[in-house]
């Protein structure tokens, strides 16, 4: 009887996932790809492991493109649109900003010097 309790305790055991630990939450960013496709339209492909959501690593395509926009002497980029997937535990973000040296119109606009560094003091890296 002993062995039969012993024996569902290790298959129990066996079934719980282990437990997280903080080294588990820090993103890992592995790399931005910037592609400059029609004079104030630039792609930005960024990807990273351990992101908790969608967000994560959509907040890292908008830091990259701020500091994209700072580096070509604008102040400002509209989002235009941003596509995300995971695959085997990497999320990838595609996404599409458009950069220019006055607020342009639109909902979506950033102001690149301040996301900028908003995104340092987060510890997202730019580009």
């Amino acid at each position: 009887m002993k062995q039969a309790w012993l024996i569902a305790v290790l298959a129990l055991a066996a079934c719980t996932p282990p437990i997280p630990t903080a080294e588990d939450f820090i993103p890992e960013y592995k790399g931005v790809e910037t592609f400059l496709l029609d004079g104030e339209l630039a792609q930005f492909n960024v990807a990273m492991t351990k992101a908790r959501a969608s967000e994560n690593v959509a907040a890292y395509a908008e830091c990259a493109a701020a500091q994209y926009a700072l580096i070509r002497g604008y102040g400002f980029a509209r989002h235009v649109r941003t596509n995300v997937a995971i695959e085997g535990g990497i999320w990838r973000a595609d996404a599409v900003y458009t950069i220019s040296p006055s607020l342009p119109k639109g909902l979506k606009t950033i102001d690149a010097e301040v996301v900028a560094d908003n995104c340092r003091d987060k510890g997202i890296p730019t580009v």
